[in-house]
């Protein structure tokens, strides 16, 4: 059965481009100072479909969202690296060496 009425289950991912008028950067160079800027309201990004500014509250979401995405990606990159087979041997002190160092027996 197909929701008639009411707010959505979950948000929908608009997708985001830069803006154009400010190239992401929120404000635009007046004749002495920068301004924000009018097209994005002043926060950089645009509906990549559409090209027009977002509503506050919904570009508040769609960026918690790329947020969100973004910490998952650097926490997956600083996971340490489990290294199998010989190479394990070469990275790890086993204080069997002379004076305590690496020995590998080669």
């Amino acid at each position: 059965m197909k929701k008639s009425h009411g707010p959505a289950f979950r948000s929908a991912r608009i997708e985001l481009a830069m803006c154009s008028a400010c190239r992401g950067r929120a404000v635009v160079q007046g004749v002495f100072h920068e301004l924000p800027c009018a097209q994005c309201n002043a926060s950089g990004w645009v509906s990549a479909e559409t090209g027009q500014a977002l509503p506050l509250d919904v570009l508040v979401t769609q960026l918690s969202f790329r947020l969100q995405a973004t910490q998952h990606q650097i926490k997956q990159l600083r996971r340490p690296v489990l290294m199998n087979g010989p190479a394990v041997q070469y990275e790890h002190n086993n204080r069997r060496g002379a004076g305590g160092s690496n020995y590998t027996g080669d």
